[in-house]
C-alpha cells in the first residue's frame, strides 16, 4: 500500500480569487457552488468551504472512520481548502467553540429539482409545488436531510437562515436555478421541527428575513419562522365518504354548513385554545347531534395577526400552529368524515398582509403583488393584492388551492372576496385604478385565474366544490367556464341576507312596507347555485348579534329568529349559519374568548337551538326542501302578496311533484281562520311550527293537522283554513 497522504497543503492554485472569497465573506456571492465544494483538478479533487466562526476543519471518508486531512485556511478566517488525490465521498468534520459536528458537505451536492419542476413552475403549471417546493425532507445519495427551494428571481444571493447555521446567511447560501429564478439546497442531516427563515440579498440590499412561501408548518405565533414539517403519511380512513362525496354535495342534496372560527367555538377552562384532537372530540358530536351536514373552517392557513381571524394569511400551504400540526389537522377532517361530515376551508386569493417577513417585496421587488399601489394594495385591508396576471404567481396560488383538496381530503374551498379580484375599481374612487387593457374594470387576470382553478379542481379532485363569496351581479358565477361563466360550484346570496336581514330587523308595525324584501329573492333564485349566508360577518364590528337584531322584548327576540331561520331552512337555497346564532348567543362574537355556552340553562336558548336542530332533520329528511333547489319547478308562492298580514305562503315540491305547504306570519298577532290554497284534497299533517312550546313559543297552531276543504283559492281546488301562530312558520305535508 501507498504511504502517500490522502491530501495535500494547498497551493495557490487551488484558492479562488481574492474578489470571490470577499463576496462569500459579504454574503453577496450569487454562485457559491463555482468556489465551494468538491471541484475536480487533475487526477484529484480540491474542496473549499466557508464556515465562519470554524475553528478548524479535518476531511473524513464517507464512513467517518478515517481522517483523510485537515483543511487548512484560505486567505480569510473561516475559508478553509484542501486537496484530495483521488475523488471520493467525504464528510467534514467541524470545530466550532460550542462543540463538534460531522456532517456532509452541502456542496457536494448536484441541482436538486428536475427541468420538468422548472418548467411546470415557470409556466404557472405545477400542480404539487407543497411537495416539491419550500423544505422536503428527502434523501440524496443515500444521504438523509433537507431539500429548500424558493423563487426569488430578482435577489442577488439567497441563504437558508436557522438555529442550525446560527442565522448566519454567510453559512448556507443557495444555487440559482437559471432561467426560472428558483434558488435550492440540499442541507445534509437537518430534521423535521427545525426552524428556518431566507436571508434575501435583493436589488436595493439586504431584506428582512423572510419565511418559506410554501413552507409546510411554521412556529406558534407570534413565532414568524418557517418550519421544515415531517412528511405527511397520514393512513386515511374515508374512502367511503369519498366516494359518495359527489352525490352528498350535488345540487340536489341537502347542505347544512355550521360556520366556526376553530379558536372561539369553544376554550379549555385556562382559556387554551384547544388542538385538532380536542377540537375532534366536542365538535364532531355537537355537529352531528344538530343535524348540519358540513362544517366551514374560517381560515386555518397560517396567518401572523389572530385578530385577523385568518383572513390575512401568509402561510398558503400551512395549517395555523395555533391548534396543532399537519397530522393533526388530517386527523380532524377524517374523523369529520367518519361522522358523516363534510370539511369546507375559506382560502383567500385576492390579498395577503404586508408583515416583513411575508411575500411583500419578497426578493425586493414586487413578486407576489402588482407593483403600482392602484392594482397592488388594498386600501380597505391595508393588504397587498396577489398579481395573478404573473405565471408563477398564478401557479403558486393554483397549488395551494388543490394543496388542501389533495392532501387534507377538504371538501370545499370557500374563496374569500371574490367581488374585490373581479374589478379593478373595487372600492376604489376615480382615478385610483388602472383600467384593462381594453380599458375596462374588470380584473382579466383573476377572472382567468378563478376558472383556471374551477377547472383543474373540477378535474383533479372530483366531487370537491369551490364556493364563491360574491356580492356583485357579476354574471355567471356558478355557470361552467364552458358556457363563459367563473365555474364555481355555488354562490354565496348576500343580496338575500342583506334583504332578509334588513326585514327582520323592522318592527313588525312596519313589515308592509318592506314586503318584498323577502320575496325578491325568488326573482333571481335560479340565475345561480346559491348558499344562503348568515355568516361572521354579520356579527361583528357592531352589527349585533343574529338574535340582538331582532326586535321587539325578550320573547319577540326569539319568535323572531325562530321564524327568520325558519323562512331560511325553507327557501331555496343551501344554508349556512355562523356558530352561536344556533342558540341565540347575546352577544357579538368575540375572536379572543368562546361562546357563551352558559346560555343554554335558559329555555328560550335551548328552544332556539333544538328548533335548528330540528330544522335540519327536516330538511335533511324532506326531499321537497332540497331536492329541486336550483329547479324552478320545486317552487310556487301561493302568497307573496299579503303585505298587510305580512304573511308569505309557499309551496315546496320535491322530483315528484310531492309538496310541502310553507306559511309565515312575521307579525305578532294570531290570524284565525286564514285561508291557504293547497293542490290536495284530504288531511295536511303540520309537521313542523316555529311556535312550538319546545321551542319556547306559545304552542299556537293547528292541533296537528287539518282538513283541506273543497273552497278553491291561490289557484288551488283546495284550501286550509289555518291558525297562523304568531311570529311563527309553520309546515305542513298532506297525509296519503
Amino acid at each position: 500500500m501507498s504511504n502517500r497522504p490522502a491530501v495535500v497543503m494547498p497551493g495557490e492554485n487551488l484558492l479562488p480569487s481574492d474578489a470571490d472569497v470577499d463576496a462569500l465573506v459579504r454574503a453577496e456571492h450569487g454562485d457559491p457552488f463555482a468556489i465551494l465544494g468538491p471541484h475536480a483538478d487533475g487526477d484529484g479533487l480540491v474542496i473549499r468551504a466557508y464556515l465562519p466562526n470554524a475553528l478548524g476543519v479535518e476531511v473524513l471518508d464517507r464512513s467517518g472512520a478515517n481522517a483523510l486531512g485537515s483543511m487548512e485556511q484560505g486567505q480569510v478566517p473561516g475559508f478553509f481548502v484542501t486537496r484530495l488525490l483521488h475523488p471520493q465521498p467525504y464528510l467534514l468534520r467541524i470545530r466550532w467553540a460550542g462543540g463538534e459536528q460531522i456532517t456532509e458537505d452541502p456542496y457536494s451536492f448536484g441541482p436538486q429539482l428536475g427541468e420538468i419542476d422548472m418548467h411546470l413552475f415557470s409556466e404557472g403549471n405545477h400542480r404539487e409545488i407543497g411537495r416539491v417546493f419550500g423544505s422536503q425532507v428527502v434523501e440524496v445519495d443515500g444521504v438523509a436531510g433537507v431539500r429548500f427551494a424558493v423563487w426569488a428571481p430578482n435577489a442577488r444571493r439567497v441563504s437558508v437562515v436557522g438555529d442550525f447555521n446560527g442565522w448566519d446567511g454567510r453559512r448556507h447560501p443557495m444555487r440559482l436555478r437559471f432561467p426560472s429564478g428558483v434558488w435550492e439546497l440540499f442541507i445534509p442531516r437537518l430534521q423535521p421541527g427545525d426552524a428556518y427563515k431566507y436571508e434575501i440579498l435583493g436589488p436595493q440590499g439586504v431584506l428582512p428575513l423572510k419565511a418559506d412561501p410554501v413552507a409546510l408548518a411554521t412556529e406558534h405565533p407570534p413565532g414568524t419562522a418557517s418550519v421544515v414539517a415531517r412528511p405527511l403519511e397520514y393512513q386515511w380512513r374515508d374512502a367511503d365518504w369519498l366516494q359518495r362525496r359527489k352525490a352528498l354535495q350535488a345540487y340536489d342534496a341537502p347542505m347544512s354548513i355550521y360556520e366556526l372560527h376553530a379558536g372561539s367555538w369553544q376554550r379549555a377552562d385556562d382559556d387554551r385554545l384547544y388542538d385538532w384532537h380536542e377540537l375532534a372530540e366536542r365538535l364532531i358530536p355537537y355537529v352531528v347531534e344538530m343535524g348540519f351536514t358540513h362544517i366551514e373552517l374560517m381560515p386555518i392557513m397560517e396567518h401572523p395577526f389572530g385578530g385577523s381571524w385568518g383572513y390575512q394569511p401568509l402561510s398558503q400551504f400551512a395549517p395555523s400552529a395555533r391548534y396543532g400540526t399537519a397530522h393533526d389537522f388530517a386527523t380532524f377532517v377524517d374523523a369529520c368524515h367518519q361522522a358523516g361530515i363534510g370539511v369546507i376551508l375559506d382560502w383567500v386569493p385576492a390579498h395577503f398582509p404586508t408583515d416583513a417577513h411575508g411575500l411583500g417585496d419578497f426578493d425586493g421587488t414586487s413578486l407576489y403583488e402588482y407593483d403600482h399601489p392602484f392594482e397592488g394594495f388594498h386600501q380597505d385591508w391595508d393588504t397587498y393584492i396577489y398579481n395573478l396576471g404573473r405565471t408563477e404567481v398564478h401557479g403558486f396560488m393554483l397549488a395551494s388551492a388543490l394543496h388542501w383538496l389533495r392532501e387534507f381530503h377538504v371538501d370545499a374551498l370557500r374563496v374569500d372576496a371574490v367581488a374585490s379580484m373581479l374589478y379593478r375599481d373595487y372600492s376604489r374612487k376615480d382615478g385610483e385604478w388602472i383600467p384593462n387593457r381594453h380599458g375596462g374594470r374588470e380584473n382579466l387576470e383573476a377572472i382567468d385565474f378563478l376558472r383556471h382553478l374551477n377547472d383543474v379542481v373540477a378535474s383533479e379532485t372530483p366531487g370537491a366544490l369551490v364556493i364563491a363569496e360574491e356580492s356583485t351581479a357579476f354574471p355567471g358565477v356558478s355557470k361552467p367556464t364552458s358556457e363563459g361563466g367563473l365555474g364555481f360550484s355555488y354562490k354565496w346570496n348576500m343580496g338575500w341576507m342583506h334583504d332578509t336581514l334588513k326585514y327582520i330587523q323592522e318592527d313588525p308595525v312596519h313589515r308592509r312596507y318592506h314586503h318584498d324584501k323577502m320575496t325578491f329573492g325568488m326573482i333571481y333564485a335560479y340565475s345561480e347555485y346559491f348558499v344562503l349566508p348568515i355568516s361572521h360577518d354579520e356579527v361583528v364590528h357592531g352589527k349585533g348579534s343574529l338574535i340582538d337584531k331582532m326586535p321587539g322584548d325578550r320573547w319577540q327576540k326569539f319568535a323572531n329568529l325562530r321564524a327568520y331561520l325558519s323562512f331560511m331552512w325553507t327557501h331555496p337555497g343551501k344554508k349556512l349559519l355562523f356558530m352561536g346564532s344556533e342558540f341565540g348567543q347575546w352577544r357579538e362574537w368575540n375572536h379572543d374568548r368562546e361562546l357563551d355556552w352558559f346560555l343554554l340553562e335558559e329555555p328560550d336558548h335551548r328552544g332556539a337551538q333544538h328548533l335548528v336542530r330540528d330544522l335540519n332533520r327536516l330538511y335533511r329528511t324532506e326531499p321537497a326542501l332540497h331536492q329541486l333547489d336550483s329547479d324552478p319547478r320545486g317552487f310556487q308562492w301561493l302568497i307573496g302578496d299579503d303585505r298587510g298580514n305580512s304573511v308569505l305562503a309557499w309551496l315546496r315540491r320535491d322530483a315528484e311533484g310531492r309538496p310541502l305547504l310553507v306559511i309565515g306570519n312575521f307579525t305578532p298577532v294570531v290570524r284565525e281562520g286564514y285561508r291557504v290554497g293547497v293542490p290536495q284534497e284530504g288531511r295536511w299533517q303540520e309537521i313542523f311550527n316555529s311556535d312550538a312550546q319546545c321551542y319556547g313559543g306559545s304552542n299556537v297552531g293547528n292541533g296537528g293537522g287539518i282538513l283541506a276543504e273543497g273552497t278553491p283559492a291561490h289557484g288551488e281546488q283546495y284550501s286550509l283554513q289555518l291558525t297562523l301562530p304568531p311570529l311563527g312558520v309553520v309546515i305542513l305535508r298532506p297525509l296519503g
